[in-house]
C-alpha cells in the first residue's frame, strides 16, 4: 500500500482500498458541496473520478466553495478541479466535462459509473439524475444545503426516493433561496463521501430509502422514511 493511504487503515482495510482504487464515481457540480467531495474522494483514494460542471469561479462562490480563490476567480470549475486533483494525488485517473446536465449528454456521461454524487442545487437536475442512475443501476448519493440545515439520502435504483422529496418543490433548489455558510457545505459533503464509501464496498447504508436532516444551529439530527 502506498504511504499516502497508511492513514485509512484499519478503518478501510487493504482490500477495500484496492477495490477503490477500481472504482468508478461521478460528482455533477464542482461547487459548493462538488469541491469537499471531488478533494475527499482523491484523497481516500479513489480511482477514476469524473466531475461535471459548466460554470466559472466568481466572488459570491469565495465564502465556501473550497476550489474558489482570488486567483480562481472567471476560471473554469472542472478545470480547477482537475489540477488540484492532479496536485493532490496523482494516480487518481480525472475525467472533467465543462459542461452542464442535461437529457441530451447525460447517458454519455453516467453510464459506466459505479456511484453519483447529486452536488446541484436544482431540482430538475435532480430528478434527471434519479432517472438516469435507475436506468443504468447505478446508486445516487443525494445531498442538499440551506443555511444551517442539509439533507442527504442514499438514492437505490428504482427507490424514486428524489421524486417523492420533490414531488411539490420549484424549479430551484432551497440552496438558492438562502445563503450557505462555509460549514454547511463541508459537513454536508463529508456525509455524502462516507455513504459513497459504504456503497462502493458494500457497507450496510441506513439511508438507503431514507432522509437525513441535519440542523447544525441545534445540533440535531433525524432520519425519516420516505
Amino acid at each position: 500500500m502506498e504511504n499516502r493511504y497508511i492513514r485509512n487503515l484499519t478503518t478501510i482495510s487493504e482490500d477495500d482500498m484496492k477495490i477503490l482504487k477500481k472504482s468508478k464515481v461521478l460528482i455533477v457540480g464542482c461547487g459548493g458541496l462538488g469541491g469537499y467531495i471531488i478533494e475527499m474522494l482523491s484523497r481516500i483514494g479513489i480511482g477514476n473520478i469524473t466531475a461535471i460542471d459548466g460554470d466559472v469561479f466568481d466572488e459570491t462562490n469565495l465564502n465556501r466553495q473550497l476550489f474558489s480563490s482570488m486567483s480562481n476567480l472567471g476560471r473554469k470549475k472542472v478545470v480547477v478541479a482537475e489540477e488540484r486533483v492532479r496536485d493532490v494525488n496523482p494516480s487518481v485517473k480525472f475525467t472533467g466535462y465543462d459542461s452542464i446536465l442535461t437529457e441530451d449528454n447525460c447517458d454519455e456521461i453516467i453510464k459506466g459509473h459505479d456511484v453519483v454524487i447529486d452536488a446541484v442545487d436544482n431540482v430538475t437536475t435532480r430528478l434527471l439524475l434519479e432517472k438516469k442512475c435507475f436506468q443504468y443501476s447505478i446508486p445516487l448519493i443525494h445531498g442538499a444545503i440551506a443555511g444551517w440545515y442539509y439533507q442527504i439520502s442514499v438514492v437505490m435504483p428504482g427507490d424514486n426516493t428524489l421524486s417523492k422529496i420533490y414531488s411539490d418543490s420549484d424549479e430551484k433548489g432551497i440552496e438558492t433561496l438562502v445563503g450557505n455558510p462555509s460549514y454547511t457545505p463541508a459537513a454536508a459533503a463529508s456525509t455524502q463521501v462516507s455513504e459513497c464509501i459504504k456503497v462502493l464496498l458494500d457497507k450496510e447504508c441506513e439511508l438507503k430509502g431514507k432522509l437525513l436532516y441535519v440542523d447544525l444551529l441545534n445540533n440535531t439530527y433525524n432520519i425519516f422514511e420516505i
